[in-house]
């Protein structure tokens, strides 16, 4: 994957923090900060500082223009077991279309399996369903809306699999980020102006703010029909490679217990500063799995 295509890139769950800590379920953790790299000397128009804020993300020149056409995903993207799904949702193109057919878009970089009736940590533990949880049965490719707390709503996406979703964690920016701001700083004092691009999305209540998605308006919505929320694939993309993707634990869910806590179900794209928790140990893996990937074959 070029540079510019990845930059223009619990029985019930746990519910997530609140808007300082939005790393996951109960734990916590700070924001992962940017890479230093130098700034040039010029001022750069507001545009241009976009840009260069996507950029630094990434070990590589990047930009922030997302691809001039791309391919929707269809049902038969979403029909797959929970695992497949998650790693195949890392870099495609989230798309918000709002009532005045403003456009929002963030490409996806982390996300983390509930894998159903077997799995401790998920909503759907036990084969229990109910008005909440309906959507982690309905076809694959439903949206998952719940509210955290009574205020911060969590967006996942049914796969194959009864009561199995993905749930999104984080992504980055593309298309109407000053809007975006402006939804995520509704309560703060500064009204988002300090946030920086990174910041806008890297979380799950956060994403679902920046994105203004929520459980009235698209709780149920099928993805592949809808014309309010649904994902694309920018055109001449493949997935994320193997190599490309770290595995990690899932965050903030040790009250579901101790083998529940301990899978690895959390997948994040490497070398981006976007998620909501760095995993170092893991990326470490992954850098070396990149390496060898990397070597001629003999």
């Amino acid at each position: 994957m070029n540079g510019d295509a990845r930059a223009a890139t619990a029985s019930a769950k746990r519910p997530y923090e609140d808007e300082a800590s939005d790393s996951g379920h109960q734990a916590s953790s700070a924001a992962a900060g940017l890479p230093n790299k130098r700034r040039p000397a010029a001022a750069p128009s507001g545009q241009q500082q976009q840009q260069l804020e996507v950029s630094r993300f990434w070990h590589e020149p990047t930009t922030i223009a997302g691809p001039a056409s791309s391919a929707r995903l269809n049902r038969r993207f979403y029909g797959v077991d929970c695992q497949t799904l998650a790693r195949a949702l890392l870099g495609k193109i989230l798309v918000r279309r709002l009532a005045d057919d403003t456009l929002l878009k963030c490409r996806i970089v982390e996300t983390e399996c509930y894998l159903g009736c077997d799995d401790q940590a998920s909503h759907s533990y036990n084969g229990r369903r109910t008005e909440r949880n309906e959507p982690m049965f309905m076809d694959p490719g439903t949206a998952y809306v719940y509210v955290a707390y009574g205020v911060y709503h969590c967006f996942n996406i049914s796969s194959d699999g009864d009561g199995a979703a993905v749930l999104l964690r984080s992504a980055v920016p593309l298309q109407g980020v000053d809007l975006m701001r402006r939804l995520r700083g509704a309560k703060r004092k500064d009204a988002g102006r300090k946030l920086k691009l990174f910041e806008l999305c890297n979380g799950p209540s956060k994403l679902c703010l920046a994105m203004n998605i929520t459980k009235e308006a698209l709780n149920k919505e099928f993805l592949p029909d809808s014309h309010a929320l649904w994902l694309e694939r920018a055109d001449g993309e493949g997935d994320v490679p193997p190599e490309e993707i770290v595995v990690s634990r899932r965050v903030g869910i040790e009250g579901s217990g101790r083998e529940s806590a301990a899978k690895p179900l959390r997948f994040y794209m490497r070398d981006c500063d976007c998620v909501s928790v760095r995993d170092r140990v893991a990326e470490a893996r992954a850098a070396q799995v990149a390496a060898a990937a990397a070597l001629p074959a003999t």
